[in-house]
């Protein structure tokens, strides 16, 4: 009914598909910190709403961090 939801496929695109290293890097890394297990098959619909929404709220938190010392860094 909404796409290919839960299949493995994406249904959005990175602005720089060079960062996909980084970003998964991202993500197991803010997964160890708050307890959530990545599932080996992408497949998330095992996982409550807090566990995903709390994953993807804290890399949220770190990229905005990140983006915020780089400008800083910048005059």
């Amino acid at each position: 009914m909404y796409g290919s939801q839960g299949s493995g496929s994406r249904s959005n695109n990175l602005v720089v598909p060079q960062a996909t290293a980084a970003l998964q890097q991202l993500k197991i890394e803010a997964a160890q910190e708050l307890g959530v297990t990545i599932p080996q098959d992408g497949y998330y619909g095992n996982y409550t709403s807090r566990e995903t929404g709390s994953l993807g709220g804290y890399i949220t938190k770190r990229l905005v961090q990140i983006a915020e010392q780089q400008l800083s860094g910048r005059s």
